[in-house]
């Protein structure tokens, strides 16, 4: 009696599977390969993402030491790489560098966390309380418009030449970023969750925590990242303006001394450092954070094509 198990497809020249395949054996087979092929892609990269930033900042400096030699701008308006090198390594030898860091970064970390501390429970309260959003939420969006520079001159004639104007600047650059970023990540949970979550018994509290902050995840680390950006720029501008009194020196303190001595490379060695702050705080903090969270939701191979 002939055998009534189903054919084995027949391969064509290619190796695919023909005409005569099972269409559910031919869906497994592209579901497989777009699995093996991710990481693939992703191990063609080789060593392109650390070459490239490397490659890019070499070619700045080339293009900014051609613009050097053409003579367009003097010498001391625009120096030269290696001017701004020796500065540096003057200023490093000094100390003027290592007070500078420490006293920004101290200030920039410190009022940082304290505005994550503050800002998640105003923004939980904001996306979930409907009468908080329609009362505050466009209050909460135009401070976040609103330049921290603006706050500089009032945190002086109430806190002086203290730390605390600094701290105070941070914070009102830093809040108000955190919580739309957290609101925005709120708004995209998909209601479904939270109505599993309340089949499962969760409390209020327990939703919150179990259920809509680890789905608003994304949003938030958003809001988190340009909160920090906010708040760095915002403790630079008061380190800039408020000089002095007990204030210490920082960054923004050796930017504005280069430009009162009219020393540009003093200028340019604390624009570099501010420069170079951002740029570890996105490559130790917030990309790994990012592409942890990408790898969780399955994101990671889309973002790497």
């Amino acid at each position: 009696m002939p055998s009534e198990s189903t054919p084995a497809p027949v391969p064509t020249a290619t190796g695919a599977p023909g005409p005569d395949a099972d269409p559910n054996r031919s869906l497994e087979v592209g579901l497989d390969a777009l699995q093996t092929n991710a990481p693939a892609r992703r191990k063609r990269l080789g060593v392109w993402p650390l070459l490239a930033p490397v490659l890019a900042i070499a070619g700045l400096i080339g293009v900014w030491q051609l613009f050097v030699m053409s003579g367009v701008r003097p010498r001391y308006i625009v120096p030269g790489p290696m001017d701004v090198l020796t500065q540096a390594g003057a200023a490093w030898a000094r100390g003027d560098i290592q007070t500078a860091l420490m006293t920004s970064m101290e200030r920039g970390l410190v009022g940082f966390a304290v505005s994550v501390v503050i800002a998640t429970p105003i923004g939980i309260l904001v996306a979930r309380v409907r009468w908080v959003r329609l009362a505050f939420g466009p209050i909460i969006t135009g401070l976040q418009v609103l330049p921290s520079v603006a706050w500089v001159p009032a945190a002086i004639l109430w806190f002086g030449l203290t730390n605390a104007t600094a701290y105070f600047v941070i914070l009102m650059g830093a809040i108000p970023s955190i919580v739309n970023g957290l609101v925005a990540g709120v708004d995209h949970v998909p209601p479904l969750y939270r109505r599993v979550g309340r089949v499962l018994g969760a409390g209020p509290v327990a939703q919150v925590r179990h259920v809509v902050l680890p789905a608003a995840l994304p949003g938030y680390v958003a809001g988190l990242k340009q909160g920090w950006a906010f708040s760095w720029r915002s403790l630079m501008a008061a380190e800039i303006i408020a000089v002095g009194g007990a204030i210490g020196f920082g960054l923004g303190s050796m930017l504005q001394q280069g430009r009162e001595i009219q020393d540009m490379t003093i200028v340019a060695v604390a624009i570099l450092l501010i420069l170079v702050v951002g740029i570890l705080v996105e490559l130790l903090v917030f990309g790994p954070l990012e592409r942890r969270l990408q790898r969780r939701r399955g994101l990671a191979a889309e973002t790497a094509r």
